[in-house]
């Protein structure tokens, strides 16, 4: 019995040394292969992806971005949400049908606070892609006949919104989706190591260039217009994990007196008023958590709470303000041991 066993040893001995070597090898490999970092501009902000990998794939990043842009920009008069915005019934793509589903999943796990139609109160109130007064209460009333994601209705490849003058505004969860799509690239490129953002929008997997894991900062919701402070509030840890915040203390305007944010509440017709300031939201796709961190602005701190309860693969950090007035922290436990500050 000794002798077979120590022969089985001397024969395992090989396989040791091979996987060993291999093993070697490949951490060698990998730690002589560059990060690539691109960087530029899409869907009217910039864009940042740091990747390990052998070659420079910008062009194929950009080209990825410009089929996004081009189904989802509102500033792109040939993509295909504004010609739906213009009354043309064009043949969908992949893509678009894939973030409609999303969108309307969202927007029924919400009971609608999450509502790709709400762009004439958004126009209305001057946060949109187009800049009108501040609104009257009939104004208010009569756009409020034109929300309903409910009235969307997909069939096939083609889109029918049911009440003429409806229109569609993907902007809460395109940069998400525009994440998810460089993502998929360099998937397919077998990248093992990388960050994708946009506008503010992230996903990662693996190590930075430093060796160790991802590390982003969450901005402390300091009123700040012009979009110059970047005090953080905490930084977290977002290895393997997509990221996506949303906010009400940088785009806003003060009119009367009384402070207008640019999140809509697509049930009133008006700016939300509640002490929700800002909601980050981690999970395992970007426009997923893109599209819950605007419902959770939307509905405040109890109700995504609530929506956090049935949804234990959303992880959220709240930043709000307490009865007297000072920032104050809420984040789901799971998101405990993420925090690195």
């Amino acid at each position: 019995m000794t002798n077979n066993r120590n022969k089985r040893l001397i024969w395992q001995i090989p396989f040791l040394v091979l996987l060993i070597v291999g093993t070697v090898l490949i951490i060698r490999q990998q730690q002589s292969t560059p990060y690539q970092k691109n960087a530029g501009l899409i869907f009217g902000t910039t864009y940042s992806v740091t990747y390990q990998y052998g070659e420079d794939l910008q062009k194929e990043i950009e080209a990825e971005l410009k089929k996004v842009d081009a189904d989802f920009s509102m500033f792109n008069s040939q993509s295909l949400v504004a010609r739906l915005n213009n009354g043309e019934n064009p043949e969908l793509s992949s893509d678009f049908i894939d973030v409609f589903k999303l969108a309307r999943q969202v927007s029924e796990d919400t009971d609608g606070a999450f509502d790709i139609t709400v762009a004439p109160l958004v126009n209305a109130w001057g946060f949109g892609f187009k800049n009108e007064q501040m609104p009257t209460k009939e104004q208010v009333d009569s756009l409020r006949q034109l929300i309903g994601y409910q009235h969307v209705i997909l069939k096939d490849k083609t889109i029918t919104m049911q009440k003429p003058g409806m229109m569609l505004d993907f902007s809460a969860i395109a940069k998400g989706y525009g994440v998810d799509v460089v993502a998929r690239l360099l998937e397919r490129h077998d990248i093992k190591n990388y960050m994708v953002e946009i506008g503010g929008e992230i996903t990662t997997r693996g190590i930075n260039p430093e060796r160790v894991p991802w590390r982003i900062g969450v901005n402390k919701p300091n009123e700040d217009a012009l979009n110059e402070s970047h005090e953080l509030q905490t930084i977290l840890n977002v290895t393997d994990k997509a990221m996506a915040t949303s906010g009400n203390y940088r785009n806003f305007y003060v009119k009367g007196g009384k402070k207008y944010a640019h999140t809509i509440d697509p049930k009133t017709g008006y700016p939300v008023q509640h002490t929700l300031l800002s909601a980050t939201v981690l999970t395992d796709r970007c426009a997923k958590a893109d599209a819950y961190a605007t419902s959770f602005m939307v509905l405040g701190m109890d109700g995504a709470k609530q929506i956090l309860e049935r949804h234990k693969e959303l992880m959220a950090y709240l930043i709000f303000t307490d009865r007297k007035g000072n920032l104050t922290v809420w984040y789901s436990p799971s998101l405990k041991d993420k925090i690195v500050k």
